[in-house]
């Protein structure tokens, strides 16, 4: 079974957010910093890494994106500040 990622991009502080999932985090999050990526992250310059979550199925990465796509912001500013409350690229330890 292969392992999932769910992760949150942000523009800046309290900035633009996406919500993605993937099997290749390190991979996914480069393509996404490198306007690699066609659509919203790269239109609007989405590509610091402040939030990520390891699942140990894509099932359960997939299932829980929805759910956080479905969180009003607060929800999901709350999910990054108590994690990650300087809002620091996380990108460098997943590397």
């Amino acid at each position: 079974m292969k392992p999932g990622y769910v992760y949150l991009l942000a523009s800046r502080r309290n900035g633009t957010l996406y919500v993605g999932v993937t099997s290749e985090l390190a991979q996914r999050v480069w393509q996404h910093k490198n306007d690699l990526v066609e659509g919203f992250t790269k239109r609007y310059g989405v590509h610091t890494l402040v939030w990520y979550e390891a699942h140990e199925s894509m099932e359960s990465a997939i299932k829980r994106e929805k759910a956080i796509k479905e969180w009003k912001r607060a929800w999901k500013l709350a999910l990054i500040e108590k994690e990650n409350p300087t809002w620091r690229d996380l990108y460098g330890e997943i590397v």
